[in-house]
């Protein structure tokens, strides 16, 4: 990359990220010279190349000022574009929510910008202003660690503010007046829950990732229905993690609790792939599933069905929340006024959960 290159995209990536905001002026030529390290030749390139593409505007003995890049920048003809940030692209349920988005959106002519943030707001500041700076028709998010405080929050408002068409999906910020395409996690959980009491556990340990908004739900909706039975609350146990955990130790601590006289008959886990990997954990203890411990999940992830034995578990309606999220972004492009989606689902039973003898007939 040539030095007036750098020295451009450094300025724009400080543009489009809020660093500078329109109006705003910017340093004179010899403070960005020193800060650089470059020349004046270098300087004066970037920040001419910068207002040929609308980035800023010169006032004649005024110096440079940030200009309204949003409004006044041309778009490639024919771009029709929409970014895609999730927090995974390649695994789990997202192949699947990708391919609906991409099948509903493809019909109008549109591509996808794709970038993932692997759970981490570092990757998550890189995917939104890589998104900004390609100028995106519209925007699809999966916020990331959607249940913390998030120090892109700055990105968010200003991608708000600067009016592309944008919605969550799978989790959202309620600060931010965006659409939204989600499941009903706690209702969901709940459902889970109830069914495994219907067949007689009642102690339960319930495994949930607590910086997504999704996992917060999902322990809220395990708590909602031990709360309505205060004659057996008292054998609720949860154990919580974050993305950044050793799941190694989190593994420890579930075989510490299953190797206690009085363990869980259950455990509710997170979600499916969580589940395969607790159903190994088990199987280490020499414990068998559904005999000794049951096992339920979340999502319906590929592989569940094809477990021994197979996973009981909430069907996440993946390709369904691909297909309507992209066909909300068309509407959204168009002007139209949306409303935002939540899902319930439903359970399917398979093999992994037991039904205790107090409850057979």
């Amino acid at each position: 990359m040539t030095k007036y290159q750098s020295v451009k995209d450094s300025i724009i990536k400080a543009i489009t990220t809020g660093k500078y905001k329109v109006g705003d002026k910017l340093p004179t030529e010899s403070i960005l010279m020193a800060e650089y390290d470059v020349s004046r030749y270098t300087i004066r390139r970037a920040m001419g190349e910068l207002e040929n593409d609308h980035y800023i505007y010169r006032i004649q003995g005024g110096g440079m000022y940030v200009d309204d890049w949003r409004a006044k920048q041309i778009k490639p003809i024919n771009n029709k574009m929409i970014g895609i940030v999730t927090t995974h692209l390649a695994d789990y349920i997202f192949p699947s929510i990708i391919s609906g988005i991409d099948r509903a959106v493809s019909r109008a002519g549109y591509a996808l910008l794709l970038s993932n943030t692997h759970n981490d707001h570092d990757h998550e500041r890189q995917s939104l202003t890589k998104m900004l700076e390609s100028n995106v028709d519209g925007l699809i998010i999966e916020p990331t660690r959607s249940a913390l405080p998030n120090p892109n929050m700055d990105l968010y408002k200003t991608v708000e503010e600067s009016n592309i068409p944008t919605l969550f999906i799978n989790a959202h910020y309620p600060d931010l007046n965006l659409p939204y395409v989600v499941l009903k996690d706690r209702n969901i959980e709940n459902k889970l829950t109830q069914m495994l009491f219907d067949k007689g556990h009642q102690s339960i340990l319930g495994i949930f990732k607590v910086d997504d908004a999704q996992g917060e739900e999902r322990m809220r909706g395990f708590m909602d229905a031990y709360a309505r039975h205060p004659e057996f609350s008292y054998l609720s146990d949860v154990i919580m993690y974050q993305t950044a955990d050793d799941m190694g130790k989190i593994f420890e601590k579930v075989a510490r609790r299953l190797e206690q006289a009085d363990h869980p008959t259950a455990i509710i886990c997170y979600n499916d792939a969580l589940a395969i990997q607790i159903m190994d954990v088990v199987r280490s203890l020499g414990m068998k599933i559904p005999e000794d411990i049951s096992v339920v999940g979340f999502d319906d992830y590929q592989l569940s069905k094809f477990m021994t034995p197979g996973l009981t578990t909430a069907v996440h309606p993946k390709n369904k929340m691909g297909v309507d999220a992209g066909e909300l972004m068309l509407k959204m492009i168009n002007g139209e006024k949306v409303s935002s989606i939540s899902y319930d689902a439903d359970i399917i039973e398979r093999k992994s959960v037991q039904t205790l003898a107090s409850q057979k007939k």
